[in-house]
């Protein structure tokens, strides 16, 4: 009896697929509506306005059903046999085999040899990239609790010198930040009544969770972010460096797929319309992904503060040590950059060495999920110093780009006491970033309205 010969299996492996963005500012006016086919791929719920295309990244190849039947065919499904390529359903399990990030631009997937080959031969793919795995940046040490803030106003926001910022009126008023992390909760009186202008979930499959709900934390970590971001004042005493700003928020972090959750994340909040992208977390070691989700974060003139990581020197985290990201350590009360502040040095010619530059992110108190007040540590407390300082400046000057932003962030630091291998260009001077951004000393601008204080601390109203 002759015996059959079975196939060999092929290896897989996921990948993340960028198509060939197309000429930005002149396809703003018209650009194609996504086919069902393609609408299909996304993993969270579409706008109008994005089913019509207006948020959309355009592309050099637009996605039309036959674009998408022809790309999908390079695609394996979860028993590694082919993709139905008839419009697909969101399986109850895993959703989609394929998924589509519209305002990014790309496709992550599973492929095999052929079909990786498949698609680096495509004329309307950009680079096919393996998908990283993420964690949070979790803080260090051992959390503080209270009932009350430690003080009138952080140390860090004294550091930076922000209240010379508020007193001439910059409150962050009318910027949107983008805040991936655990969530945040919107019952903190420190939130209270419109810093949370948008929030949604991600689940373990990186699907969005529909239906409307309540701002929430499923840890502690994105509650404390979000207060050093955005945090109203509460009974005098304030924690946040941008007072007036908002948040779109996303939970995507804290377990399941969490490159899924956070490609969702990053699009929707592009989908929000933000100017920054505040992230606390990464992957160890370098991503060639995460360089190119990056790079198009800024195509869209949206400007990713990313903490650069807590394993010390010699390390550093994706997409916090990607050129694109503006990169932060943190330091302490002494201006000394803390023992487990991520720094590292590349064989590059651009951004050799990350950080790009430092900011308080030792026991820094901000708001704890459940109520109250929490103190914790990390690069992941530095981040949001930076990011409130950045909403401060686009208020200043709304027209000003992405990168006169960061220029003016990164020009205006103090390396005095920084070793520049650790802490990049040094600690970010909130008045002398104004001043290089509009020209105008920031000491000789009109006092105008305090940032707004919260004197209750009721709860809000669900």
């Amino acid at each position: 009896m002759r015996r059959r010969t079975v196939p060999e299996r092929m290896e897989t492996e996921p990948v993340l697929v960028s198509l060939e963005p197309g000429a930005l500012p002149a396809a703003r006016a018209g650009r194609p509506a996504l086919p069902a086919a393609a609408r299909a791929l996304v993993p969270r719920r579409l706008p109008a306005a994005e089913q019509a295309g207006s948020h959309a990244l355009p592309l050099a190849n637009p996605l039309t059903a036959a674009r998408v039947e022809k790309l999908l065919q390079f695609f394996r499904g979860p028993d590694g046999g082919a993709v139905d390529v008839r419009p697909m359903r969101r399986n109850a399990e895993s959703g989609p085999a394929v998924r589509y990030f519209p305002n990014l631009g790309m496709l992550a997937g599973t492929v095999d040899a052929r079909g990786r080959r498949g698609l680096e031969a495509d004329p309307g793919v950009r680079a096919v990239d393996p998908l990283p795995v993420i964690t949070p940046i979790l803080p260090v040490g051992p959390a503080r609790l209270s009932a009350t803030p430690a003080a009138r106003v952080t140390w860090g926001i004294r550091q930076m010198r922000i209240e010379r910022l508020w007193a001439r009126g910059l409150s962050g008023a009318g910027i949107l930040i983008g805040h991936l992390d655990s969530g945040v909760d919107g019952s903190h009186p420190a939130f209270f009544p419109d810093a949370i202008a948008a929030f949604t979930i991600f689940d373990a499959f990186g699907r969005e969770v529909t239906g409307p709900r309540a701002p929430i934390d499923t840890a502690m970590h994105g509650t404390h972010t979000a207060g050093t971001l955005v945090g109203r004042g509460v009974d005098g005493r304030q924690v946040g460096v941008a007072p007036g700003a908002s948040l779109a928020a996303a939970v995507v972090i804290e377990g399941g797929q969490v490159i899924d959750r956070t490609l969702a994340g990053i699009d929707w909040s592009l989908g929000q319309g933000v100017r920054i992208l505040n992230l606390s977390l990464g992957v160890r070691g370098q991503s060639p992904a995460f360089q190119r989700i990056m790079e198009t974060v800024r195509l869209r003139g949206v400007l990713p503060v990313v903490a650069v990581g807590n394993e010390g020197p010699g390390t550093s985290r994706s997409p916090g040590n990607t050129p694109p990201a503006l990169s932060v350590g943190a330091i302490d009360r002494a201006g000394t950059v803390a023992d487990f502040s991520s720094s590292q040095a590349f064989q590059r010619s651009v951004d050799p060495i990350v950080p790009d530059l430092v900011a308080p992110g030792v026991l820094i108190q901000s708001a704890a999920a459940g109520g109250g007040w929490i103190t914790d540590a990390g690069t992941s407390m530095a981040v949001p110093h930076v990011s409130g300082l950045a909403a401060l400046l686009w208020e200043a000057l709304p027209t000003a780009t992405a990168a006169e932003i960061e220029a003016a962030i990164r020009g205006s630091c103090d390396a005095t006491g920084v070793d520049p291998r650790r802490g990049g260009g040094g600690v970010p001077d909130g008045p002398r970033a104004m001043e290089i951004l509009t020209g105008v000393p920031a000491q000789s601008r009109r006092r105008t309205a305090a940032p707004r204080i919260n004197r209750s601390r009721r709860r809000r109203r669900r």
